[in-house]
């Protein structure tokens, strides 16, 4: 079945194609329809080829095989994690085509097909990077998925502020993908390859790891941190969240951010993981570090943050430094742990802006005090708000929590407690909104200065504000909460996870993923954590005034791009510095 690779990002592309072609003559609810059809067709073409991933499919397209000993086409890799991530691309672009179903508010001259052809391209390049064989080709859809996420974002070009947050994003990210394609050429000017299994063998071959390699690592893997919004490359992401619609930051959050954590653990796996790469211990000082800063500095934004689509973001950049972190440690075991954590993660995270995007349509505001109890009719909106709360905590029997009890006995004690903190405050943050918008617990919030950037008066996605909520957005969240437990409870799914990641990873070596007593425990202690957190929260709002040693880290989001550069630049200064001793010393 690996001649079927290829549809993945072709099936994506040509209905995208189709549906720019109809223009204004397709109807809307047409064109709605096939974004989902293909969207649909693309996903259970992802799951199955997942299902058929054993052992891995290598599929060179265009029968441009190696000649001699050297690659001259490009290679598509059909192993367990790709397909795995290709899946969850799909299966979370159906869920946000099917979210905005007949609602979403297209702008002035814009034809009923643009938005749902934009979300195929992002699927597409998406589906692109997850089974990319070689690095340029990785590189090519990465900067599509990038192009893509930009007009996106900036979806509503007669809002200055959502170009302004497109802006930033492109910018940033654009000069990733410069460092990234410039660590690229390094490779190839070593080792005349692209494949990444090629360019791996030929550093071993050319003996221990030296400058240029240094160099080379780090221009990749600064692509693919600032793709992660790991700290100190992720200020783009809050920007592009507050101003993106919300099927938009559903797919952001939910899967494009981990797909650079995925780039890594891909890259170093199959190219410098040997004799002539960086050294295993380097790679864990640097990803360990970075990742830990980012779960604190996510946890401690999300806390001080009343936008609630801001809020969420900042979560996002927690967790994603919870996997980097998982990843960095480079045990098959974290592996596995950190891939349950995803799938998890992204049904959640998904959900919770589905929720957010609801309570924008219905009351145009995202403020938590501006909200405060006005969504009290919406009791099925909160009980699945307070669920996405509970599934960031890593309460049992969510597949975050699953995956975060794996990963922590991986990870060792000392980091276990960053993975219990990081839980705690992220969830006690969506806890906290949930009593004080759904619930209307608390004092008012005229009677006590509250936390930073307000949301009040943003303009609905909707044509207007809701009055009644559609189906389409409550059951699509519904369906996400329950997909992220799933990931928990389905029966043999975690050894099948297992069984993929270490297939591709790790030479078929099988670990042991099951529940237990102490990780349970410690998803219960998170959860109580997070819910002692909201209620102080809600009954002592002061407490919610950031105190001075965090008031820097709320002026670092100055929202000025060159800032933003700066700190890109300072981030792989960093990254090198991390990785220095080791290639010095080989």
């Amino acid at each position: 079945m690996g001649h079927l690779l290829p549809l993945l990002v072709a099936g994506p592309l040509l209905g995208a194609a189709l549906l720019v072609a109809a223009g204004r003559r397709l109807p809307r609810a047409a064109a709605e329809t096939a974004g989902c059809a293909v969207s649909a067709g693309t996903a259970a073409l992802a799951l199955v080829l997942l299902l058929n991933s054993s052992p891995p499919r290598v599929e060179w397209v265009g029968a441009w095989t190696p000649v001699n000993g050297h690659s001259v086409g490009i290679v598509v890799v059909g192993d367990g994690p790709g397909l795995g991530m290709a899946a969850l691309a799909s299966l979370l672009t159906l869920a946000a085509l099917a979210y905005s179903w007949h609602y979403f508010d297209e702008p002035p001259r814009r034809h009923a097909g643009s938005f749902p052809a934009l979300m195929l391209v992002f699927q597409a390049g998406m589906c692109g990077f997850s089974i990319a064989g070689d690095l340029f080709n990785a590189f090519v859809f990465f900067e599509l998925m990038s192009v893509v996420a930009y007009a996106l974002t900036g979806y509503r070009i007669d809002e200055p502020r959502a170009v302004q947050g497109a802006l930033t994003f492109a910018v940033v990210n654009s000069l990733g993908a410069y460092a990234m394609l410039m660590g690229i050429g390094l490779l190839y000017g070593r080792t005349g390859e692209l494949a990444m299994s090629q360019i791996g063998r030929g550093l071993d071959a050319h003996g221990g790891p030296d400058a240029l390699v240094l160099a080379a690592f780090v221009l990749v893997l600064t692509g693919l941190l600032v793709k992660a919004a790991v700290v100190p490359f992720h200020f783009w992401l809050p920007d592009a969240h507050a101003v993106a619609p919300t099927p938009v930051c559903m797919l952001l959050s939910g899967v494009m951010v981990e797909l650079g954590v995925f780039g890594v653990w891909r890259v170093y796996g199959t190219v410098f993981d040997g004799p002539g790469g960086v050294p295993a211990a380097d790679l864990e000082r640097a990803l360990v570090v970075l990742g830990t800063l980012t779960a604190v500095v996510g946890a401690v934004m999300c806390w001080y943050q009343r936008h609630i689509k801001r809020l969420l973001a900042y979560s996002t950049i927690a967790h994603t430094g919870l996997f980097l972190i998982g990843v960095g440690v480079l045990k098959p075991e974290a592996d596995d742990g950190v891939a349950l954590y995803v799938l998890g993660h992204a049904g959640v995270k998904a959900a919770l802006f589905a929720c957010a995007g609801i309570l924008l349509d219905r009351y145009g505001s995202v403020d938590e005090r501006a909200l405060h109890g006005r969504a009290r009719r919406l009791k099925g909106v909160a009980a699945m708000f307070a669920a996405g709360a509970l599934g960031l905590a890593g309460l049992p029997p969510f597949g975050t929590a699953l995956g975060k009890s794996v990963t922590e006995h991986a990870v060792g004690h000392a980091l276990t407690v960053v993975y219990v903190a990081v839980s705690a405050v992220t969830a006690g943050a969506v806890l906290r909104v949930t009593a004080r918008v759904f619930l209307g617990l608390g004092p008012r919030p005229e009677e006590h200065a509250g936390y930073e950037t307000t949301g009040a008066g943003e303009r609905p996605e909707t044509r207007g504000r809701l009055t009644r909520v559609p189906d389409t957005m409550t059951v699509v969240p519904a369906l996400l909460l329950a997909a992220s437990v799933a990931a928990g409870v389905a029966p043999g799914l975690a050894r099948v996870v297992a069984h993929a990641v270490n297939e591709a990873g790790s030479g078929g070596a099988l670990t042991s993923v099951h529940w237990t007593w102490s990780g349970a425990l410690l998803g219960l202690a998170s959860t109580l954590a997070a819910v002692g957190l909201a209620a102080v929260a809600v009954t002592r709002p002061r407490l919610l005034a950031a105190p001075a040693w965090a008031l820097p880290l709320r002026r670092l989001q100055s929202g000025h791009v060159g800032d933003y550069v700066a700190w890109l630049l300072v981030g792989t200064a960093l990254l090198g510095a991390l990785t220095l001793p080791g290639v010095l010393g080989a």
